[in-house]
């Protein structure tokens, strides 16, 4: 049998890519290495209690907001729902003895900056204008097709063209002078992985704008998301299939090198006229074409490609009233006192295991932002850090079992995190039912993830827009989808997924997510839940 378009991997990108695909009319498959579908959206259950790695808040939910929108023209908004997070507070910043929760809503969190920094507020305007202009400007740019946008395009988009080139730290710092403001504006760099001196403006612009009216949490956790997908993928007659994992891609005989098909690791092979793969570059161009496939160019590309941190996180299920100790359905993120770009750097040594207490942490309780996941009793928290892989590498090749080392290293992390932990919470460590820890080397043996990069490519100003990797591949019939082309995030790859299905259909991106009469998000606010 053959297929007209077979989909590796079933991350968010390559889900809609494949939804959008079989409404065309096309016969799709999709192959998931791993026993769940969903990348990153997965979700799991661990003795008695979910956990999703990959999904902690969504953002432009509201109505007519650009998710929203995008879930109804996808046709799945009608069997999701999400909760509203703290709108007091979708955010919380614990900045060594300091505290500032992060409003949702653009007027919001700009009144209470400037209440809590009087002597900033012209600075705190004109930052915040310019991450609402440099935003709106980078989602012009895929819209100007006509004549008249390109000959308006540098007027439309002068405040981009003006920040575009300058790094997060750079044009904060000459907007505010006062430091713990600074770090308020910088917390959502761990939204991308990387330190105001090294992340680009631009991106950091877009995060905050899709956050600005607040965070989202869907009811069952990422694999809603994945369940809505998949549903519509075989209402439409597409196909997926766990536990295929894609030995490599088959090339024809001429002297383009079309791609015709996959081959599996038993062997099968299966053959389709369009590839897309929901793997990262390195893995797709490198692990499933081969370096002898590829142009010079490509290679030296590849080779160059730096891929984002990686992370520990620890997987919490706690017999405690976690209200009372101060958590809220908003998400937490915990650093000292210090420099970013010096926290950060903390973070990124490879002797992990020193020393009692890590620089940062990101908290999210899911049973707060899920109401209906509590079961009266324990709450579930996933407990994030980001790390450099050189910590794990000595650890890279053992993949069938672990040696006692490894889990030895692990139990002691997950000690040093219990620590940061409950010194941010009080007694949490006596009250743990249940724990787990994530590696660099659960990111890549679940996930396929290069060295267990938490955000594909790493998102400096040299990888990112015109410099990132394209949806459309050297290798005829070829294309890519992902957290590594578009935008990372769920609504970031989701739409990288519509984008490159666009591609192959020959028309534009707002053709495929046009929003479907009927289809409508369900948002519940957790105080009315």
């Amino acid at each position: 049998m053959k297929y007209d378009t077979i989909v590796i991997g079933s991350g968010a990108g390559g889900l809609s890519s494949a939804l959008c695909l079989a409404r065309e009319g096309q016969k799709v498959l999709i192959l998931e290495q791993h026993y769940l579908a969903g990348g990153w959206c997965h979700s799991f259950s661990s003795h008695g209690s979910k956990f999703t790695p990959g999904v902690h808040y969504i953002g432009l939910l509201a109505e007519n907001e650009s998710s929203n929108n995008l879930y109804r023209g996808l046709g799945i908004a009608n069997d999701l729902t999400f909760f509203r997070m703290n709108p007091k507070g979708y955010e919380h910043c614990w900045i060594g003895e300091e505290r500032f929760d992060i409003p949702a809503g653009f007027d919001a969190f700009k009144e209470a900056l400037i209440k809590r920094f009087p002597h900033e507020k012209k600075g705190i305007n004109r930052y915040l204008n310019t991450v609402s202009d440099v935003s709106k400007q980078l989602q012009l740019i895929p819209k100007m097709n006509g004549f008249w946008d390109k000959i308006t395009i540098p007027w439309r988009t002068r405040h981009l063209g003006k920040y575009g080139l300058f790094s997060l730290k750079r044009v904060i710092n000459w907007h505010v002078k006062d430091p713990l403001l600074q770090k308020i504006l910088n917390v959502q760099c761990g939204d991308h992985g990387l330190p105001p001196e090294q992340a680009s403006f631009p991106l950091h612009a877009a995060v905050m704008e899709h956050y600005l009216s607040g965070g989202y949490y869907p009811k069952g956790g990422g694999a809603s998301i994945v369940n809505a997908m998949i549903k519509a993928i075989e209402s439409n007659d597409g196909e997926i299939r766990t536990k295929q994992r894609v030995k490599q891609i088959l090339l024809d005989d001429s002297e383009e090198k079309s791609a015709i098909g996959v081959e599996l690791t038993s062997g099968e092979k299966i053959y389709a006229t369009n590839i897309i793969s929901n793997a990262d570059p390195k893995k797709t161009y490198h692990d499933l074409v081969g370096k002898e496939h590829l142009s010079e160019q490509l290679n030296a590309k590849l080779e160059k490609s730096k891929y984002s941190c990686t992370s520990l996180m620890l997987f919490l299920t706690v017999d405690m009233d976690v209200e009372a100790a101060g958590l809220d359905s908003g998400n937490i993120w915990i650093m000292p006192n210090r420099d970013m770009d010096d926290v950060y750097a903390d973070m990124m040594r490879s002797d992990i295991e020193t020393g009692e207490y890590f620089s940062g942490l990101f908290i999210s309780c899911t049973t707060l932002k899920d109401p209906s996941s509590f079961d009266g009793k324990n709450h579930t928290l996933e407990v994030l850090t980001y790390i450099n892989y050189d910590a794990f590498r000595e650890f890279e090749d053992e993949v069938k079992k672990r040696s006692a080392k490894y889990l030895a290293f692990k139990e002691k992390l997950m000690d040093k995190m219990l620590n940061t932990l409950n010194r941010a919470i009080p007694n949490i460590k006596e009250c743990v039912v249940h724990k787990d820890l994530g590696t660099p080397l659960t990111n890549e043996y679940f996930i396929n993830a290069t060295e267990g990069s938490v955000y594909g490519t790493q998102k400096t100003l040299n990888q990112i827009g015109p410099n990132a990797f394209r949806a459309v591949s050297e290798v005829k019939n070829l294309y890519l989808c992902g957290a590594s082309i578009l935008a990372h995030g769920v609504t970031g790859a989701t739409y990288s997924g519509v984008d490159t299905a666009a591609r192959i259909l020959g028309c534009r991106q707002e053709d495929l997510i046009e929003p479907i009469e009927g289809q409508k998000l369900k948002i519940i606010d957790i105080k009315k839940a």
